[in-house]
């Protein structure tokens, strides 16, 4: 978590003491503050800070009786504006610390999506009472990235993209139906699965393979919230941190359909961003949930 600090800007705060200092800044001049009220009389409470626009670092710790708050841990994060994604979502709580992750199936990247809870307050006060099977909840997905290049759009024409969101239509309804127990549903994706590849073995040896994959959402390293993406950039822009002066990148990336927003420090970005052009990178994926809208 500590390594992410550079994404927004903090590249150069390895020192205890400067960050000791960063922190008694975001307790005394915070953007927000939440809390939630414990059995035990005191307050688990969040302190967040903008350093940008939406970009910025959040405490968690406790807040006792006599109004003195006690950090447990921080986090870097990036809020963004675009819902990606609203399916049935579980809330998980970590071993480790007062820190959770959400966990739902979008057929649209193919796998589990895990995702760290940026607004764990909002949980405890509102969605941990109304948790239950089969409860959706729109998900405002971000990520922040120490490590990304940017790669060349692919040329398409008009009848091969149309064929192409005909054939990915046909597979989510494939997957849907597999996800359902169909064994018709799950040998049809079996083959076609043999099939691409075949397909991709055989072009890959005369091709370059950002030539033949165009997006792609895979799991990264040992923790279940990190991913590897290839998503094609949709809008950019540039800010300032305040506090550091460094220059941050932000991009929304689509993914297999599924929307993003990536953070990633100018320093760590190899090749010029622009509309169309594609980003490829390591991402720590963060989520805020809107708990006081549901659909069951």
């Amino acid at each position: 978590m500590h390594s992410y600090l550079r994404a927004v800007g903090f590249s150069e705060y390895t020192d205890r003491s400067e960050l000791e200092r960063l922190f008694s800044m975001i307790i005394d001049q915070p953007t927000e503050k939440k809390s939630f009220h414990l059995q035990n009389g005191k307050y688990f409470t969040e302190i967040s800070k903008d350093f940008s626009k939406d970009i910025g670092i959040t405490l968690r710790g406790e807040v006792d009786l006599d109004g003195k708050f006690y950090m447990e841990h921080y986090y870097p994060y990036s809020k963004s504006h675009y819902i990606s994604t609203k399916e049935e979502t579980s809330i998980i709580k970590r071993v480790d610390t007062e820190a959770y992750t959400g966990m739902c199936d979008d057929v649209r990247l193919g796998v589990s999506l895990i995702f760290y809870l940026q607004n764990v307050v909002d949980y405890l006060n509102e969605g941990k009472g109304k948790e239950k099977k089969g409860m959706t909840w729109p998900i405002n997905l971000s990520a922040l990235s120490i490590s990304g290049k940017i790669l060349l759009p692919l040329e398409h024409n008009e009848k091969l993209t149309k064929s192409n969101t005909a054939d990915i239509q046909y597979r989510r309804q494939l997957i849907a139906e597999a996800k359902k127990g169909n064994q018709e549903a799950i040998d049809s994706l079996t083959i076609d699965d043999i099939d691409m590849y075949a397909m991709i073995s055989r072009r890959a040896k005369y091709e370059d393979i950002y030539s033949i994959v165009e997006t792609s959402f895979t799991p990264f390293g040992s923790e279940s919230d990190n991913y590897t993406v290839i998503g094609t950039i949709m809008d950019m822009d540039k800010s300032i941190n305040e506090i550091t002066g460094e220059e941050i990148v932000g991009l929304v990336i689509n993914c297999n359909d599924a929307i993003l927003q990536v953070i990633i420090n100018q320093k760590d970005l190899y090749g010029e961003p622009a509309i169309g052009r594609r980003f490829k990178g390591n991402i720590w994926l963060q989520g805020n949930i809107d708990f006081s809208t549901s659909n069951l």
